[in-house]
């Protein structure tokens, strides 16, 4: 009986032993992949940085400093463009402030409201230069950024379940038409109700390196005279 005591006892030792030595090779393992994947998203975190100084330290001119940017946002619809602003308020800050924080002057959304009429905004998007022309003399300005939020809809062919992309698109033209800077982002959900939110998430998380995107082009190409 006690021999078989001892080697009962013996048998769990050694299973103990062998679970607890399983134990350490997956916690060391698994350590060593997420100490790899930390020091990945490190650099990346350290090479986007660095690519967003180097594209704000674009010599910019002081006329361009001064000059007055109008920003405007819609969301295109299966009939046409959402486009009144009030809707696009918080996708609106994002950008504008980081324009601002850059030195560029800019129109909030109350003075554009003021002074554009919404049939002008509707025009604008659909691509009516005259209309594009008049909003900017009315306002004074001498660029318009135009933000448009596109979403798209599909069932995912591997899962079975509806997914959702929405895709920002940035351009910057002077009140002549003439394009300065096009930047976009994209994203993907399986959520697929609230595509404002996606939109807002994308804007946050990827405006500071499209602000410099568009600040380093508009630096750069306005300054050779439109």
């Amino acid at each position: 009986m006690g021999r078989m005591l001892e080697n009962g006892a013996l048998s769990c030792v050694v299973r103990w032993v062998g679970v607890l030595s399983f134990a350490v090779v997956v916690s060391n393992a698994y350590g060593f992949r997420f100490s790899d994947a930390e020091r990945e998203d490190t650099a990346a975190a350290a090479e986007r940085a660095q690519r967003i100084q180097d594209l704000v330290s674009a010599p910019c001119q002081k006329r361009l400093k001064n000059a007055k940017i109008m920003t405007l946002v819609a969301e295109r619809a299966s009939n046409g463009w959402v486009t009144q602003q009030a809707r696009y308020g918080p996708h609106f800050q994002a950008i504008n402030r980081r324009l601002r924080a850059l030195g560029l002057k800019t129109y909030s959304q109350e003075e554009i409201r003021a002074q554009i009429a919404q049939a002008e905004i509707d025009a604008y998007f659909r691509n009516d230069p005259d209309a594009a022309l008049s909003a900017s003399k009315r306002l004074g300005a001498q660029y318009v950024l135009r933000g448009t939020i596109t979403t798209h809809s599909a069932m995912n062919p591997v899962l079975r379940i509806p997914e959702v992309s929405v895709q920002l698109g940035f351009t910057l033209a002077a009140a002549n038409g003439r394009t300065l800077s096009d930047v976009s982002a994209r994203a993907e959900s399986y959520s697929g109700s609230d595509t404002l939110g996606m939109a807002l998430t994308l804007v946050n998380e990827q405006a500071d390196e499209l602000v410099a995107r568009l600040y380093n082009d508009y630096c750069r190409a306005a300054g050779n005279r439109n």
